[in-house]
């Protein structure tokens, strides 16, 4: 018979392992949720990118993990399975995910094809509510994209990076893209919404993504205000917008000029004056 402290070592031994699995396991769901499920569903449908349930059965791993790793590169190559997913997607390139790495795509790979042989995967919904929209969200939704309304967790108002056609004035920010066709651009309710619950862009991950947004007070009301602009086709007029923008600060130098010649005249000519009343005694 085994001693009792060998007995005991391998049982802490496989407890370890076990926990380590978990946790790694709970890494990739962790690293799928951040950077995947915005796009992604496994087993609940496309949202801007294709459903990816048993996508390993769909295409080769080797290929897989080379598109997840780097994207813009596959994209590039030419390759004939890219394009036929660019145009599924209506045009909407999947993003780089920052730090990806081969050896992530792969325990993400390996995470897909686990959660793909469960009945239902813990990622088969967007977590967009369906419940239908109402007039009152729609006007929720414009106090939040425009920053009247504020968001619960703190992030910025949508308007200081994007721009929508009914905005006036200056209109909204140049940072991000126009967000008047967004609704129908890219698949609508679920897909938006998916976005919305977790950005995983550059600019928009580091805002959110330690501020999220509140899926039924606020994530409802921008899809329904979104949904508004895009079924009433308003579209920005940016060339007035700038042209404003242009004529409102060379005003304000003309005004700032006149502005500091007041304040200034009686000093510059007092200092003038007693240089000319010297030179003449």
């Amino acid at each position: 018979m085994p001693a009792p402290w060998s007995t005991a070592l391998a049982v802490g031994v496989l407890v370890l392992a076990t926990t380590a699995r978990e946790a790694r396991a709970e890494g990739d769901a962790d690293d799928f949720r951040q950077n995947c499920a915005s796009c992604h569903t496994i087993g609940g449908g496309r949202l801007v990118g294709p459903d990816l349930k048993d996508v390993t059965k769909r295409q080769k791993r080797e290929w897989l993990v080379k598109f997840v790793a780097d994207p813009p590169a596959m994209l590039a190559s030419g390759d004939a399975y890219m394009s036929k997913l660019l145009a599924e997607a209506r045009n909407v390139v999947m993003p780089p995910v920052a730090g990806m790495t081969v050896k992530r795509a792969d325990a993400l790979l390996t995470l897909i094809e686990a959660e793909s042989r469960l009945e239902k995967s813990r990622f088969a919904s967007s977590g967009v509510s369906e419940r239908p929209f109402l007039p009152s969200d729609v006007a929720v939704g414009r106090d939040l994209f425009s920053g009247k309304g504020s968001l619960k967790a703190g992030g910025s108002a949508c308007l200081s990076c994007h721009h929508v056609g009914e905005v006036g004035g200056f209109g909204g920010g140049i940072l991000g893209p126009d967000l008047s066709d967004a609704f129908a651009r890219l698949g609508g309710r679920k897909a938006l919404g998916a976005w919305l619950l977790a950005p995983p862009t550059p600019t928009m991950k580091p805002q959110f993504g330690t501020r999220p947004l509140d899926p039924e007070a606020e994530v409802l009301p921008l899809l329904a205000y979104l949904k508004d602009v895009s079924d009433r086709h308003a579209s920005p007029d940016r060339t007035g917008q700038r042209l404003a923008f242009v004529l409102v600060g060379v005003a304000g130098a003309a005004l700032l000029l006149v502005l500091m010649d007041l304040a200034w005249r009686r000093r510059f000519h007092g200092v003038r004056s007693a240089l000319v009343k010297g030179a003449r005694s």
